[in-house]
């Protein structure tokens, strides 16, 4: 009796061994596959349940156009794009329950696209000699994206490679029995924060938003939280955002691998979802704490949160830089959008007695922050800081305003 189904993409015509062992896999779990080719030059063994040329026409074009363009770069993105297509119309069509592709540089490539058209909650998985690496970027990851690195499959089965593709066989058609998908019709707050070492107004505003009835997801804000919070506003999956730490965007701009991508702190407002918006943690730029410092930071106060995370403390002039960066980002607001500034400091360690506390810095950075804040954000002082009840009370007096005049939909 086969309870669910799972679609295997990959290139057939190089990788049919590894993509049938896998399926066999599933098979002998009792699940079921649906296959489907994205190939270019070469075909399967056998036909696939979705040929490479419906997976060309699903995206426009064709097999014989992608040949003709002479570069196999494009002719994958012809690929990558039929197949992202065509994989979310057979899902919205109920044809399969989770997904899984397998691939190189080039499958990866694609993978990525294949699984961004997915919605949150369906099993997507990547099966990749690539996996993990950075030459991923963070802003092509979905936000529930599974990677399993594929070990000594480049060429041929052996045992190696069947222990990854039996394992990636089970962990995807595992996930699509065990998989709780997001409720829909509970209406979701997206909030960015820190351990609570470092920020902790979501110990007080998590449950006080339960309480209206609102459904709370906290997002680590360490490059991949913040990647997966921009990935579900960008598909307007919240009803009102709590971004009150976009220490990632400073990490974007000073050059740091531990970023979420360009567009941090832009999605939601893009989308017209109405966000309150602190700069919790805006003085501290993270970097790889296995790492030696880099030059430019070595003049600079550091702290060793643990073996992969060091934060650097930035000076006046590097503060006023995230400022202006926050400035930008928020101009491409459309909805309803409060920036709130803490006066008294916007993380725990920048507290007055506190280590990092630097009260040139901080007020150097408020009075940019005033500066640079678009017209169309409303900009309002907090007395106190971002750990201090009146933080937390000062958001919900705007929320309940908002869930008020209808600008939140609960």
């Amino acid at each position: 009796m086969y309870d669910k189904t799972i679609l295997i993409i990959g290139t057939y015509d190089t990788k049919d061994d590894e993509l049938t062992f896998m399926a066999d896999v599933m098979r002998q779990q009792g699940g079921t596959v649906v296959t489907m080719d994205v190939s270019v030059l070469g075909d399967p063994s056998a036909p696939t349940d979705y040929s490479k040329h419906d997976v060309a026409s699903a995206g426009e074009s064709s097999i014989q156009a992608a040949i003709d363009s002479g570069d196999e770069n494009h002719a994958m993105q012809i690929m990558a794009n039929g197949a992202a297509l065509l994989t979310a119309r057979l899902y919205a069509e109920g044809r399969f329950d989770g997904m899984v592709v397998l691939g190189g540089t080039m499958g990866t490539d694609l993978a990525l696209d294949v699984c961004a058209a997915l919605p949150l909650g369906v099993p997507k998985y990547i099966v990749s000699t690539v996996s993990f690496s950075p030459l991923i970027p963070a802003e092509r990851l979905a936000a529930d994206t599974q990677m399993i690195l594929w070990a000594g499959g480049l060429y041929g089965l052996n045992s190696v490679c069947k222990a990854s593709l039996s394992q990636a066989a089970g962990a995807v058609l595992g996930a699509a029995r065990a998989v709780q998908a997001p409720d829909p019709t509970k209406p979701l707050i997206g909030m960015t924060s820190l351990g609570k070492s470092a920020l902790k107004y979501m110990v007080t505003l998590k449950p006080a938003l339960e309480e209206r009835g609102f459904e709370v997801a906290v997002f680590h804000a360490t490059g991949m939280g913040g990647r997966a919070f921009e990935s579900l506003a960008a598909q307007g999956a919240f009803a009102c955002v709590f971004d009150f730490c976009t220490q990632e965007l400073g990490n974007h701009i000073h050059g740091s691998n531990i970023s979420a991508g360009a567009d941090r702190l832009t999605n939601a407002g893009r989308n017209g979802t109405p966000q309150l918006v602190a700069p919790g943690c805006y003085d501290l730029v993270d970097i790889v704490g296995w790492k030696p410092i880099p030059d430019k930071w070595k003049d600079h106060l550091s702290h060793a949160h643990n073996r992969l995370l060091t934060s650097i403390v930035l000076n006046i002039k590097e503060r006023k830089a995230v400022a202006r960066a926050h400035g930008a980002q928020l101009a491409s607001a459309t909805g309803p959008t409060a920036l709130l500034l803490p006066q008294d400091g916007l993380g725990e360690w920048d507290r007055e007695g506190a280590d990092l506390h630097d009260k040139a810095g901080l007020d150097a950075f408020l009075s940019e922050m005033r500066t640079v804040c678009p017209p169309q954000v409303t900009c309002h002082e907090v007395a106190g800081h971002i750990n201090d009840a009146i933080f937390a009370e000062t958001a919900l007096a705007f929320f309940d305003d908002w869930c008020a005049t209808g600008v939140v939909q609960g």
